[in-house]
């Protein structure tokens, strides 16, 4: 593996999906997070031994890179690619409180990408409707009650621009997640290979006025010892 930099900003940038000669996850799979991401995440945050949970673990890019750093990993997703990723609805994780070093999760941003068949998948509502936070809130619940008291979890998610309207996303889940965790930053993730990342989007956004999304919002966060509330 290449000697890898620890990020020392709050602008992380990384053009490919991969690192070193091994694959993390599948850059063909719709939301792929730079395996760079939680690299970092994980060498800040956890140590040799500790377990990961990945509760949205898509083509397995956070089992792979914790293995490969001597971490114990466990990853769910409700749409399963590869045979280690085990079937399960984020909003209810089947392990016990308190027992769990770090969490990951780069969630659906709204109905934008089809991650699943799933009727279920949250990713077939719209973050214009106040369903898709109260959705991400009981993924949140979850969450904080896995994790050990003062450990931390990073939550990534984007904001939308669609049909001349713009939706906070990142903002509006911040509010959410503020009830269960204590920030500690927010980093901004550079976006390169979205599908608007073309000569032709660039010229309608400056012919039409419009923004394209230039960035993700990476939200670090921490369990803190006061009881947070179950409702």
């Amino acid at each position: 593996m290449q000697d890898n930099i620890i990020e020392s900003t709050t602008l992380w940038d990384f053009p490919k999906q991969n690192y070193g000669d091994k694959l993390h996850g599948s850059n063909k799979y719709s939301g792929v997070t730079p395996a760079l991401v939680i690299w970092n995440l994980l060498q800040r945050y956890t140590k040799e031994g500790d377990l990961v949970v990945d509760p949205m673990a898509g083509s397995g890019t956070t089992i792979d890179v914790a293995k490969e750093i001597n971490r114990k990993v466990i990853g769910y997703d409700i749409n399963i690619v590869r045979p280690d990723v085990i079937k399960n609805d984020a909003r209810s994780i089947p392990l016990e409180n308190d027992s769990v070093d770090f969490v990951f999760i780069d969630s659906p941003y709204s109905d934008n990408l089809n991650y699943s068949d799933s009727p279920k998948c949250i990713g077939k509502i719209s973050c214009e409707d106040i369903k898709f936070y109260d959705e991400l809130e009981k993924v949140a619940k979850e969450i904080v009650r896995i994790l050990k008291p003062e450990k931390a979890m990073g939550w990534v998610i984007g904001d939308q621009w669609i049909k001349k309207k713009f939706t906070p996303t990142g903002f509006l889940l911040w509010q959410r997640l503020e009830k269960y965790f204590e920030p500690i930053d927010i980093v901004c993730l550079t976006r390169h290979n979205q599908t608007s990342n073309t000569g032709l989007w660039h010229n309608r956004a400056r012919r039409f006025n419009f923004y394209l999304r230039g960035f993700k919002y990476l939200f670090i966060m921490k369990k803190s010892n006061k009881e947070f509330a179950a409702n």
